[in-house]
């Protein structure tokens, strides 16, 4: 697989930090502390700075961003003076994250489909998205190995240098889908067993 240059963001940091705690796991499950991990892939920035670049007010980033720093995701980078008051500078601990509390991966509480359904409906508009949905009936462990395959795909999303003046959104997974329509046995034992392959969205 073809690795990309990755622009440090100006501190040292992990490759990868694992999640092994439920705490941390939950720490994930709010789309701002997502949007805040994003936006410090590229540098440190502080509270006022994530505030104004997320439209929130500072308490509230500044709540989600204690969240995030409590669950080891985030760490203070450096401080500066500022009329008397500390600033402190907040930097991704790790450039990519997994969870695998148990030893295995997990979902959290936050349906990334659901966020990103609703950060596409432009891009659904423009015809600028790019989208994909395919059925297989397979066993658990194929579809285990599947999602380790799409996981190390994402980070290399995540790895990709910052650049160009548009952020796009990735969004995957596998779920599995009770009473989808399944064929009765043929009773041939030739045959292979298949997918659907049919294509949905896969524009522009």
């Amino acid at each position: 697989m073809e690795r990309h240059p990755v622009t440090p963001p100006g501190h040292d940091l992990a490759d990868r930090l694992v999640l092994t705690r439920a705490a941390q796991v939950r720490a994930l499950a709010h789309p701002l502390r997502t949007t805040i991990l994003g936006l410090l892939t590229e540098r440190a920035a502080s509270v006022a700075e994530l505030a104004q670049a997320t439209g929130r007010p500072k308490g509230t980033v500044a709540h989600h961003v204690g969240v995030l720093h409590d669950a080891g995701l985030l760490q203070v980078v450096r401080t500066r003076r500022v009329r008397a008051v500390e600033e402190r500078f907040y930097g991704r601990a790790a450039r990519t994250v997994t969870i695998a509390v148990d030893g295995a991966d997990l979902p959290t509480d936050q349906n990334d489909f659901e966020v990103a359904a609703a950060e596409s409906v432009a891009a659904d508009d423009e015809r600028r998205l790019w989208s994909f949905l395919r059925h297989a009936r397979i066993p658990e462990e194929r579809a285990e190995e599947f999602w380790t395959r799409i996981r190390d795909l994402v980070e290399e999303f995540d790895r990709l240098p910052r650049s160009g003046g548009t952020t796009y959104g990735m969004a995957v997974g596998i779920y599995p889908i009770p009473g989808y329509p399944q064929l009765p046995p043929s009773g041939r034992d030739d045959e292979v067993p298949g997918g659907d392959g049919a294509d949905v969205g896969g524009r522009p």
